[in-house]
């Protein structure tokens, strides 16, 4: 069998039956251009190489066509890989389909014959990613790996049998993982659901589910409670936006090198340089985050720390924990402008009309129960998070000891099974 002199260390102790080969002796770059009737793919890291309607539709993004023709796109067959922009990052896709793709990407095609299975998961596992990265030092967004660079690294070839052997046995385990993974997923999404059902209900509604209610006198805010105020934020709302620091790009990323900063996802870190030495109220200013479904927009902000110019900074009269959620209750969308760069004015905010108690016991027993509840809730989502973080982990780690020979699933595969696959 074939072993190079240097084999790389995710490499060293593969079964002596392998061969270890440059990949250019595996893969070699097709550029055969695309034909009138190839429709156009996309590379993507977790939806594979398929057809850019798909990819619009399943990642909910839009992409940009070649509207003035695909002349001089590069033809992929079923069973080719494509390097694409970030295949630093996830690893080099396996496409299941015909078509064409931007001639910024590379194309492969096996030289001889392989189990494609085999290789969709051996150039996605973490162990050749990581070799990718290392020779792709300085790669950057809109660049892409040369196949010269690719051609360069050292991957096993295992025999025929063996190859279909452990594709076989990894599309069996790794559906059982992902199957498993998406259960844990959708009980996260039940969790945020329901923790944050209960607390807009307690600061819109308040504690008491028999409390006499009122019509508000705003359709959208709808029946509250008898004794709560309606009114603008501005009535209880002191704004500090003039105390931020204003960057330009430049500026801002010097900054950002050294002093780590409140903005709107909220705290990075705690600095000894700081404007604010108090607690106060954040809202995002700009960004797809005001109208994304699910994105956080509010924060307490608590320490010393600045404040750069994409997070408004309130000072609220009354319970901060009760303001940050009552504001996270709010519909933000109608009042944001701009498309291109959604932004929420401070005027705009300040103008929102909101309903809350009267009294500062009554607020603050909502702030009280909300941060206990949030607190709880967490403790809970973050279990949930771990499991999902260790099937993961096992899952990439399962794939490297498949696709390097550390495991041998040749007996737990009949050498019959999932021919047609």
């Amino acid at each position: 069998m074939t072993f190079p002199a240097t084999v790389t260390q995710w490499l060293v102790n593969v079964p002596s039956r392998w061969d270890v080969l440059k990949a250019r002796r595996i893969f070699s770059q097709e550029r055969r251009r695309a034909f009138i009737s190839d429709e156009q793919l996309t590379a993507s890291q977790h939806l594979g190489v398929v057809p850019q309607s798909t990819y619009m539709e399943q990642a909910e993004q839009k992409v940009v066509l070649a509207l003035s023709g695909t002349d001089n796109f590069q033809h992929v067959e079923p069973g080719d890989f494509v390097i694409s922009l970030r295949s630093f990052e996830g690893g080099v896709e396996l496409s299941e389909c015909r078509g064409c793709v931007s001639p910024a990407y590379t194309v492969l095609r096996a030289k001889q014959s392989i189990d494609s299975r085999y290789y969709k998961f051996l150039l996605k596992s973490s162990g050749f990613v990581s070799e990718l990265q290392a020779s792709s030092t300085g790669i950057r967004d809109g660049k892409t790996i040369r196949y010269s660079e690719f051609g360069d690294l050292l991957l096993p070839l295992p025999p025929a049998v063996e190859q279909h052997a452990i594709a076989t046995f990894l599309d069996r385990r790794t559906a059982r993982i992902d199957t498993l993974i998406a259960k844990y997923e959708r009980l996260l999404e039940l969790l945020e659901e329901k923790r944050q059902a209960v607390i807009t209900r307690a600061v819109t509604k308040g504690l008491d589910p028999n409390v006499p209610m009122k019509d508000s006198g705003v359709e959208w805010l709808g029946e509250v409670p008898a004794q709560w105020e309606v009114g603008k934020l501005k009535h209880w709302m002191e704004s500090l936006d003039h105390k931020r620091i204003p960057l330009n790009s430049e500026e801002r990323a010097d900054l950002e090198h050294f002093y780590p900063y409140y903005g709107a996802s909220g705290i990075i870190d705690y600095v000894d340089s700081f404007i604010f030495d108090e607690a106060l109220l954040l809202v995002g200013e700009d960004g797809a985050n005001l109208v994304a479904r699910g994105s956080r927009l509010s924060f307490v902000a608590e320490g010393r720390y600045w404040v750069n110019n994409h997070a408004h900074v309130l000072r609220p009269k009354g319970n901060l924990h009760f303001w940050c959620e009552r504001l996270e209750a709010l519909d933000f969308a109608p009042f944001v402008t701009g498309s291109a760069q959604p932004k929420l004015t401070i005027e705009a905010l300040l103008n929102m009309v909101v309903s809350l108690p009267v009294h500062a016991g009554e607020q603050n027993a909502i702030g009280e129960y909300v941060r206990t509840f949030d607190q709880e809730y967490q403790l809970v989502i973050s279990k949930v998070q771990h499991q999902i973080a260790l099937l993961k982990e096992y899952r990439s780690t399962l794939i490297t000891a498949a696709v390097t020979g550390k495991i041998d699933v040749r007996e737990e595969v009949p050498a019959d099974a999932g021919q047609d696959a």
